[in-house]
């Protein structure tokens, strides 16, 4: 999986957030592209960036730095780990969810 932006290791950490749990990238709905965070997708994408709608919330649109696995957003939304190989996510990025998602 590509995954867009300033990266700057190979688990989706990038030059924005870079701590040992900030291992999630998200699928941005307007361009369909994974990104580490809105401040890489705002530096490089060329467009302005669209939140998923509600009625899209089963779409696979976050994906697991560590083990690959894509997670739809609602599951996302329940879950402080990936549900596959454990590892830990950032409870901050919740506090940025009105930035990807629509309630």
């Amino acid at each position: 999986m590509i995954v867009y932006g300033q990266t700057i290791d190979d688990q989706t950490r990038c030059i924005h957030y870079r701590t040992l749990t900030d291992v999630i990238a998200i699928k941005f709905y307007c361009c369909r592209r994974y990104y580490p965070c809105h401040l890489c997708h705002e530096a490089s994408a060329g467009h302005s960036s669209q939140r998923w709608p509600a009625s899209q919330h089963e779409q696979k649109a976050l994906l697991c730095g560590v083990c690959s696995t894509e997670l739809t957003i609602s599951s996302y939304f329940v879950v402080h780990a990936c549900p596959i190989c454990s590892a830990p996510f950032n409870d901050g990025c919740r506090l940025h969810r009105h930035l990807y998602f629509e309630d």
